[in-house]
């Protein structure tokens, strides 16, 4: 698994923005930047939709002011629906990241098997990365939303 010190490893997402889809790799979103990312168990659900990427688009500016270049927000779903959960919820300000064959979350060992109810999935996390490398990374306990929310995250950076 993922731990602070590591840097990420290399997979290519999809990002759909202003109709465009494109194919950014981990080089494209993190290479010489600082970012936080922070992960969904999946568009559209209860959590994530009410709190979770609603934190992060209300302290956008404050990340901003902080020195963090991007807010990603990534999830095992793909492109479109990323992109249509973003519009639903005005995040214009956090790049929404499909990694649709979950290649991204098993790379970093934050995947998790849901069975009937998704499928493969995302576990839900927060983390800070200055040039591809893990400065801060917290982990959600399953059902649990204590550690990855926008305001925690503001603290550390």
């Amino acid at each position: 698994m993922l731990k602070i010190g590591d840097s990420l490893p290399s997979v290519t997402f999809s990002l759909r923005k202003n109709g465009i889809n494109s194919n950014p790799s981990t080089a494209d979103v993190f290479a010489g930047k600082k970012v936080v990312l922070f992960a969904v168990p999946g568009a559209f659900t209860p959590t994530c939709s009410e709190a979770h990427l609603p934190g992060y688009v209300t302290l956008a500016d404050k990340f901003k002011a902080k020195g963090i270049d991007n807010i990603v927000c990534t999830s095992v779903n793909d492109a479109f629906v990323m992109a249509a959960w973003g519009g639903q919820h005005n995040a214009e300000h956090v790049m929404m990241l499909a990694d649709g064959a979950g290649e991204f979350a098993q790379a970093i060992g934050l995947a998790k098997d849901t069975g009937n109810f998704g499928g493969l999935r995302s576990k839900r996390y927060a983390m800070v990365v200055d040039d591809g490398v893990v400065k801060h990374l917290n982990i959600e306990e399953p059902g649990k939303f204590a550690v990855s929310d926008a305001e925690s995250l503001l603290a550390l950076v």
